[in-house]
């Protein structure tokens, strides 16, 4: 809804303001400039990203229609599964916990928070965090070290994504140019044309510059920074499993672990003590 709003103001307003100062819409359009400037701009994408930055184009225009995957009720889930787990190890021990790491998908506990049980990395990143630490793994700091490691290149994966969209919208502009210019050339093939037409050339080889510019700063520049703000907001959802993993396995109990989890989300999705003190009081007794 966000991006169509924003769609609908930029339309709005540019080609708005310039119907209202008299300008006539039909001379911009203009089919060979758009060609020239935007299959330039996907040849280039393909030529400068790897296989995989490719491969994630779809999901990357779905994450820019839907928004966050995570909305406050899913990190209301994500701390209730927490204290869930911790109670688990708590009361039962690791070797009994050992059957919902090895076999996630068929877990009564994940299963019972079906946002948590839907994301195949954060389950992969509890389960083999948990199981380093029923094979003996207890130190803090080591462990931080580690998921620091992993979470910097799963955020260094996304960034390859946001950084191919900012590069389209760095060279648009300038693809823009490129069509003016063949368009002035052309102009130079009719110069001995009357003015009238020589105006409607020069206008149409002008549009190469604006149409460059306009979606540029307009749409891919936004884009690209709508993604890295989608990406580091989703990010937290990864530091609070980090954060209440280390106050586990520091020894804390499973409502302090929790606490620290609730603390290293943002405050626009940070779900209260109370909300967390309700969900947690929810949690089935049986799984």
């Amino acid at each position: 809804m966000r991006l169509i709003v924003g769609v609908i103001v930029v339309f709005a307003c540019v080609f708005g303001g310039y119907m209202a100062m008299g300008g006539h819409i039909e001379v911009l359009w203009q089919p060979f400039e758009f060609v020239i400037i935007l299959g330039a701009a996907i040849g280039a994408f393909i030529i400068g990203n790897t296989a995989p930055v490719l491969k994630a184009v779809p999901s990357m225009l779905l994450t820019l229609v839907k928004g966050p995957k995570y909305k406050r009720a899913a990190y209301v889930e994500l701390l209730a599964m927490q204290y869930a787990m911790y109670k688990f190890v708590r009361q039962k021990g690791l070797l009994e916990f050992e059957k919902h790491i090895e076999d996630p998908h068929e877990s009564t506990l994940f299963n019972a928070f079906p946002t948590f049980a839907a994301n195949h990395h954060a389950v992969e990143f509890v389960c083999d965090y948990m199981r380093m630490v029923t094979m003996g793994a207890d130190n803090v700091y080591q462990i931080s070290d580690l998921m620091d490691e992993e979470l910097e290149t799963h955020h260094q994966e996304q960034e390859r994504v946001v950084a191919a969209m900012q590069s389209i919208a760095d060279g648009t502009p300038a693809l823009g140019i490129v069509a003016a210019v063949l368009g002035v050339i052309k102009t130079m093939g009719a110069i001995t044309e009357p003015p009238e037409v020589l105006g409607h050339l020069i206008g149409g080889a002008l549009v190469g510059t604006f149409f460059g510019v306009f979606v540029a700063y307009g749409f891919f520049g936004p884009m690209a920074q709508s993604l890295k703000s989608i990406f580091e907001a989703e990010s937290k959802y990864f530091q609070s499993l980090k954060a209440g993993l280390l106050a586990h396995i520091g020894g804390q109990p499973p409502v302090m672990a929790v606490e620290f989890a609730r603390k290293a989300l943002m405050s626009d999705v940070r779900p209260t003590y109370s909300e967390v003190e309700a969900a947690t009081s929810e949690v089935p007794a049986n799984i």
